[in-house]
């Protein structure tokens, strides 16, 4: 008996090489920092899996820190990261912006970093509670060329990593745009 496997190719969008290049960045400069530490920094090729009022949701963020590096299976975390870095992308703003922030949020992971590549800007979330003990994130700073010197990951002090080490090998042209 044959059988016949109908497929429908889609042209699924990659990302940027340069949004590749930022986790690449701060993958490889963390890395290094975090030599023979109980935490541990991971790209984007590992998922964390989490069940949300009963509800099995999976995610896979762009870098992520992670200090229980042990309750996992094969490329799944089933615990919390202490730290998530999403990287923007036209076709992911909007789920960063959103749901996945809030799945982060209800995780209570400590701090969350937007990063947009093309506005060369890193948004830091830090997370607290509320007056009814609710976590919540609050934009801690934005770091622009302008404050690139305040760049830090709160939650991980004596981790450093520079502006410019994170947006390196990125070239703009004198509008700022990607050529």
């Amino acid at each position: 008996m044959e059988s016949v496997i109908n497929t429908v190719m889609t042209d699924m969008a990659g990302a940027y090489i340069e949004h590749s290049a930022v986790i690449t960045n701060f993958v490889a400069t963390i890395h290094r920092q975090l030599k023979n530490n109980f935490c541990k920094v991971f790209p984007d090729n590992v998922q964390y899996k989490w069940n949300v009022n009963g509800e099995n949701k999976t995610v896979i963020p762009d870098a992520t820190i992670n200090c229980r590096v042990h309750a996992r299976k094969g490329n799944s975390f089933f615990d919390i990261p202490r730290f998530v870095m999403e990287v923007l992308s036209p076709s992911t703003e909007k789920y960063d912006r959103g749901e996945k922030m809030e799945l982060y949020r209800q995780q209570e992971v400590d701090e969350y970093w937007i990063v947009d590549w093309q506005k060369r800007k890193v948004e830091i979330y830090n997370l607290d509670y509320d007056e009814n003990k609710e976590a919540q994130y609050y934009l801690w700073q934005i770091i622009t060329e302008k404050n690139k010197n305040e760049l830090k990951i709160v939650h991980f002090p004596n981790l450093q990593i520079t502006f410019d080490e994170l947006f390196e090998d990125i070239d703009y042209d004198k509008k700022g745009v990607w050529q």
